[in-house]
C-alpha cells in the first residue's frame, strides 16, 4: 500500500471513531483492507478493497472484546469466509491492545496500522512488540502514527467532554495518548 493508501483508509477509521463517539463508546475505529497476492512473486492479484469496518462497542454489547479491531477481524473473516485473513491491512486509530495484537497475529494478517500509540496498553511498539516476536509462529508488519494528531484528539476531545459532564476537575491531557497535544 502507499502512503497515500494508508491516509485513506486511516480517514476510513477516523469516521468510524467519530461513530463511536456518537454512539457514546470510546471513539476507536478500524477498516480491514484485503488485497491478495501471489505467493510465488508477491504481487497484487486484485485491487484492495475494503471488506470490513467497526467501532468499539464494549459499552453496547456489554462485552470486553467489542474493541474496534476486534470486532473488524471477525467481520473480515466473515466476508473473506476464512480465519486466515492474509493479504489483509487493518486500520486503527489507536495501537491496539494485547488482545487485538494477539487476535492479529492469529488471522496471519500481513499488517497493521495505526493512528496514536498507547503508551498505557500498546502492543505493537509502545509497551510490547506482537507483531516481531520471534518467539511466534507468524510476524507481521507495523507502521504506527498514521494521522497520529488527528486520532488522538479524537480520543482528548472525548475524554474531556467525559469528565466536564463529570464534574470533573482533570484536564484534557488525562488521555494516554502520544500525540502532541494541539494548541
Amino acid at each position: 500500500m502507499t502512503e497515500e493508501q494508508d491516509i485513506a483508509y486511516m480517514r476510513m477509521a477516523i469516521e468510524q471513531a467519530q461513530l463511536a463517539a456518537a454512539a457514546g463508546e470510546v471513539p476507536i475505529g478500524a477498516v480491514v483492507v484485503y488485497e491478495p497476492h501471489d505467493p510465488a512473486t508477491r504481487r497484487a492479484l486484485a485491487d484492495p478493497r475494503v471488506v470490513a469496518t467497526a467501532y468499539n462497542r464494549r459499552e453496547s454489547d456489554k462485552s470486553p472484546s467489542a474493541h474496534a479491531e476486534f470486532l473488524a477481524l471477525e467481520a473480515a473473516a466473515a466476508e473473506l469466509n476464512a480465519w486466515r485473513l492474509t493479504g489483509c491491512t487493518v486500520y486503527v486509530t489507536l495501537e491496539p491492545c494485547i488482545m487485538c495484537a494477539g487476535l492479529m497475529h492469529q488471522a496471519r494478517v500481513d499488517r497493521c496500522v495505526f493512528g496514536a500509540y498507547d503508551p498505557k496498553a500498546g502492543a505493537l511498539g509502545s509497551l510490547y512488540a506482537i507483531h516481531e516476536d520471534e518467539r511466534l509462529n507468524h510476524n507481521f508488519s507495523v507502521q504506527g502514527g498514521v494521522l497520529e494528531s488527528e486520532c488522538a484528539q479524537i480520543l482528548r476531545d472525548f475524554f474531556a467532554t467525559r469528565r466536564q459532564a463529570a464534574g470533573s476537575t482533570l484536564g484534557a491531557d488525562a488521555c494516554s495518548c502520544s500525540a502532541p497535544k494541539e494548541a
